[in-house]
Order: C-alpha cells, then structure tokens, then sequence
C-alpha cells in the first residue's frame, strides 16, 4: 500500500502498520464538528513500509494529500488553523494537547489565534523567567503556591521565546493528589479558573475519537490498499458524525436558534406552575379587595378552594407522564 508505516501506539505500547490522523475540530462546550483533518504516514524514511507508487498529477488533491502525509503532525498545525479561520470558523482559542505543546509551535499558532495546552514537565523545554531559562519543574518550584488544597496552586507569567509571553497555570493532578499538571495561555488577560475551565472542553476531541472509531467504525468499517480511499472512508466518517452532531443539537440543546431562546427557556423553566397560580391568585385577590367589601377570610378561603382544584387537575397528568 501506498505510504505505509509502522505507527508507534502508545496504549498497546508496540508498532503496529497504519497511519495517524490529526484532526482540527471545532466546539462551543456542547456540541464538537470536526473541519478538518490529515491521514499522516512515519516522517521518518526507515519506518516506511512502501513510499509514494502511485504515479499523479501534483495539482490533483490526491498528490496533495500524499505529500502532506510524509509531513510532521507539528508543521501541519499552523495551515490546519488558517484555512479555519479563512472559511470564516469561529474561535477565540486553539485547545491543544501536550504533543504539541513546544514553545515554537506556540509562537507560530498565536500569530492566527490564542493558544491553551497542557505542557509536558521536560529537561528538554526551557522558559524565561527573570532573564533565566527555566524547565517547567523549576519554575513551579519558585512560584508562590496559594495555600491548602486549592484546584489551582498558582501562575506566573513567562517568556516562550521571540519576545512572546504566556501565563502557565499550575493545577493539581486529580489522580494524584500530591503530583500537579501545568497549562499554558497566551491570552494573558483570562483569569485562570477561565484557562482551566475552557481547556476542559478539549475532552470533546477525545469522546468523538471514541464515538468515530467504537460505533462509526472509523479503523474497522473497510479493508482497502489505497491512500485515497482510506481519506475517502475517514472524510465519510467524519461528515456521519457531523450529521449526528447536528441532529443532536437540535433535539436536545435550547441554544439551537439562539440566545433569546435560550434566555426564554431559562425563564419558563425557574417559574413553576405552582408559582404561575400563586401570581395570579394574588392579583384576583387584589382586585377583590379593591373593589368589592368582604372579608379576607373569605378571600383565602376561596383561593384555598380554587388552589385544590386546579392540583386535582394537574396530578392525573403528571401520573400519566411519569407512567409513559
């Protein structure tokens, strides 16, 4: 097959022959739509089964996607997030991983957009700090840590390179309490409970890699020996899941036509029916005793009658929903 390679994976921890696919998605925390993505081989010559066979025409797509599978993942990122932003996507942040998280590539993707990642506590990435340059694990050293067992132990604001600054945000590991993870955001004017919480819908990415390849049959669905059709079967899966994403959207979020629905669901929602009776018992109640002369005993007892009435009414279709 074309461009096949053996692909390290990291769960079964061994080489297997395959591809990688790097996927750029969007999302606004409720619902994820992937916009674009790459069927990438080994960068590197030795771990290629068989190169590039098939003679093409270089302007056709599938010459284009050949050549762009022998590239690294990192040099693809900055022209995935362009041709995003040219088709008008929009985003405020790019959410990356710890793959991707080196100071370079930062520094290319925050001429386009703001980047939020997690960082990898490496002897082999420094940032600058007070004219030094520091690994992750030193600077957590220095930083002052806010007291107890505060979520978040602090931050501190670091140079990435080429005059560039970033904020990293220093959060305790869940699984480890004692242990503690970094995040980096080149939006230095987002507090840090908002890098937190807005990295935390990267986990979006990762419930659609489950659902592509568990239930769209993304690695399982076709046995072909093509290059173009293994992108033909992944575009196909992705616009399936498109689909659902939509059908999902529309079925179950109030913010599917907008904000004022959403704003008007809100407040239909916070009043009860109870409470819709109450308010418009007061108001009889008012115009009662402002036009005719009886007693309020007589008032409270009609309003205590008329309440008991309408619950009789309401109970039997409440029973009749809870039994459906």
């Amino acid at each position: 097959m074309n461009v096949l390679s053996k692909v390290y994976d990291h769960c079964a921890k061994r080489y297997l022959n395959g591809f990688r696919m790097l996927t750029l998605g969007w999302s606004d925390g409720a619902t994820f739509v992937p916009c674009d993505h790459a069927v990438l081989t080994s960068p590197k010559e030795k771990n290629r089964i068989q190169g590039i066979k098939k003679i093409m025409d270089r302007r056709t797509c599938g010459a284009r996607r050949r050549q762009e599978s022998l590239v690294k993942s990192t040099e693809l990122i900055v022209p995935m997030v362009k041709r995003a932003l040219n088709l008008a996507i929009p985003a405020k942040y790019l959410l990356m991983d710890s793959w991707f998280s080196f100071p370079a590539l930062v520094r290319s993707v925050m001429e386009h957009i703001h980047v939020i990642c997690m960082v990898k506590n490496t002897s082999k990435v420094f940032y600058e700090l007070e004219g030094k340059s520091l690994t992750l694990s030193k600077i957590h050293r220095m930083i002052r840590k806010r007291p107890g067992r505060a979520n978040i132990k602090g931050s501190i604001i670091v140079g990435i390179g080429s005059g560039k600054k970033a904020r990293l945000v220093f959060v305790r590991n869940r699984n480890n309490g004692s242990k503690w993870l970094a995040l980096l955001c080149t939006d230095l004017s987002l507090p840090d409970k908002d890098v937190v919480r807005i990295y935390g819908k990267r986990w979006d990415i990762e419930v659609f890699f489950k659902m592509a390849k568990h239930y769209l049959k993304l690695d399982s669905e076709v046995q072909v020996r093509d290059f173009d059709s293994i992108v033909a079967h992944s575009s196909i899966v992705m616009i399936r899941y498109i689909f659902l994403a939509v059908e999902q959207r529309y079925a179950s979020d109030d913010r599917t036509i907008g904000s004022l629905f959403l704003a008007t669901s809100d407040e239909i929602r916070d009043l009860s029916l109870t409470e819709a009776l109450v308010r418009i018992l007061s108001v009889v109640w008012n115009k009662v005793r402002k036009f005719y002369s009886t007693s309020e005993q007589l008032v409270l007892e009609i309003i205590e009658a008329t309440m008991k009435e309408a619950l009789a009414l309401i109970r039997p279709t409440f029973s009749a929903k809870c039994e459906s």
